[in-house]
């Protein structure tokens, strides 16, 4: 469903679980940043209505979901600490060319969201079956769900705003170079990395 070409290494998910504070620290600042894309795009784009009002109603959920995942750290007697570069998402800003119409650069930022959500949604698949903890998959298990509604929003927008046939074909452009994107990356204790 998800589309991508290069699924992660399963050996990803003991990673993470061995160091659970740095996930969910990472994950924290993940659904801030996806809260923050919305909230971007609405200010960017204000004429196309429709987008707005989906970007307010996502905002107001990664929100929700960042303070989930804050109550998780609290609990666990862990803090917030500093938000890390996420390398996963750099490196994917710099397929699409900068320029072009409004419609073109409003397809390419919705376009990377959807693979970000999708991949967050594969990572959270993972954690939700691989995690020790049963309190913890469960989460991740939620989340995942949000993540794939999240998927198919933005990749469902970019088709409505962009030509259905080069939206496509950007669309598995992308998701190509995601996979050679990703065979750097899946080492490290964070949800992209």
């Amino acid at each position: 469903m998800l589309g991508l070409k290069l699924p992660t290494d399963p050996r990803w998910a003991k990673i993470a679980e061995k160091n659970i504070e740095e996930i969910l620290i990472d994950h924290a600042y993940c659904e801030q940043k996806a809260a923050s894309t919305a909230i971007s795009l609405i200010v960017s784009f204000p004429e196309y209505s429709d987008l707005v009002v989906e970007m307010t109603a996502l905002a107001r959920e990664e929100m929700g979901h960042f303070k989930m995942v804050h109550d998780k750290l609290l609990k666990r007697g862990f803090t917030l600490g500093w938000d890390r570069k996420d390398e996963y998402v750099i490196k994917l800003r710099e397929f699409f060319p900068k320029g072009g119409s409004r419609v073109t650069q409003l397809v390419h930022r919705l376009l990377i969201a959807a693979l970000i959500e999708a991949r967050s949604c594969e990572r959270f698949r993972l954690l939700s079956e691989e995690l020790q903890e049963e309190e913890l998959r469960e989460f991740y298990k939620q989340l995942m769900i949000s993540e794939a509604n999240h998927y198919t929003l933005f990749l469902n927008s970019a088709r409505k705003y962009g030509e259905r046939a080069v939206v496509d074909k950007k669309w598995q452009d992308l998701l190509t170079f995601e996979a050679e994107v990703m065979k750097d990356l899946g080492t490290k204790e964070s949800i992209h990395g």
